[in-house]
């Protein structure tokens, strides 16, 4: 049986005061500009994006700046992360579509952003999230990792399925907060390798721990 409500409640309390300051870690000023980094971050880490960002951001002011760029020296901006051909490209026609057909604004509905190169559903929660307040759970690796840590969604339980889970089980006023806590979470504590699970303060609700450590 997955975990229930009023355990999951109980254990994102616990989470909640390990990490009650827990936002996103991409820095950005202007909309277009955390679109553009939540692209640039697929496989690579936010630090590392947080890195290239200033360059690009000091180049390209404006999205209509970023339309109009040169793909090389988008590249050449891009150079120190993971996939960095790909992404250069797929910023520039995102930026053009979106000064083509929404009038130079990011987008404020799924399917719209989906539709922009390079965009998938945690991109869009993301941004829907972060610049428009709508209440949404943005599943990546870390919050993957956690829910079926914890129980929340079945071990084979696709990106989909766990945001589902978690927007079953947790009231949407808290779908925000908790997408950043969970993220914390997985990224300073409940870690893909050698978890701090002999200190974690949420042991005793987690089918990790239970089945992995206590065998040992």
């Amino acid at each position: 049986m997955r975990i229930g409500k009023a355990r999951l409640k109980t254990v994102l309390q616990i989470i909640g005061q390990m990490f009650p300051q827990a936002k996103g870690e991409l820095e950005w000023d202007k909309p277009f500009q955390l679109l553009i980094a939540v692209i640039l971050s697929a496989q690579t880490t936010d630090k590392a994006v947080n890195k290239v960002t200033p360059l690009l951001w000091e180049k390209y002011p404006e999205i209509e700046d970023l339309a109009a760029a040169n793909l090389e020296d988008v590249e050449n901006c891009l150079r120190t992360i993971g996939l960095y051909k790909n992404k250069a490209k797929n910023i520039i026609k995102t930026a053009h579509l979106i000064c083509q057909e929404f009038d130079g604004q990011v987008p404020r509905s799924h399917k719209e952003l989906e539709s922009l190169p390079g965009v998938g559903r945690k991109t869009a929660n993301v941004v829907l999230a972060e610049v428009y307040g709508v209440p949404a759970i943005a599943v990546d690796t870390h919050v993957s990792r956690v829910a079926k840590r914890l129980n929340i969604s079945a071990a084979d339980a696709d990106v989909v399925q766990i945001e589902k889970d978690l927007m079953a089980k947790i009231p949407q006023k808290d779908w925000i907060t908790t997408h950043h806590r969970l993220i914390f979470f997985g990224r300073y504590h409940c870690l893909a390798k050698n978890p701090k699970c002999s200190i974690c303060p949420v042991q005793s609700y987690c089918k990790y721990y239970k089945e992995v450590y206590k065998k040992r």
